[in-house]
């Protein structure tokens, strides 16, 4: 699970993805495979940091609502560094 936790600081999906195909985690931590699909498409980084925080007797508590929050802040900073990118190459041309 710690070469998981690692590849997922840097490529959230693909750490889902091994997480999904290796362990039952996900299922474990979110109850509809709806919710869990769009947390891998739209908040990557949140779903990962929520997977792995979720315990089943209490749910998520204490540190691990810390790194949920840095997984949202995560994907909002991609998000808002890829429009950033996207206007300087426009302005450039």
């Amino acid at each position: 699970m710690c070469f998981v936790f690692l590849i997922g600081a840097i490529a959230p999906r693909f750490a889902l993805f091994l997480t999904w195909l290796f362990s039952d985690r996900i299922s474990r931590a979110i109850s509809s495979n709806f919710f869990a699909f769009l947390g891998f498409l739209f908040l990557p980084y949140t779903t990962f940091f929520y997977t792995f925080a979720y315990a089943p007797i209490g749910g998520v508590s204490g540190i691990g609502w810390l790194f949920v929050v840095l997984g949202l802040l995560l994907d909002f900073g991609s998000y808002g560094g890829g429009g950033a990118t996207a206007r300087r190459r426009r302005n450039r041309v």
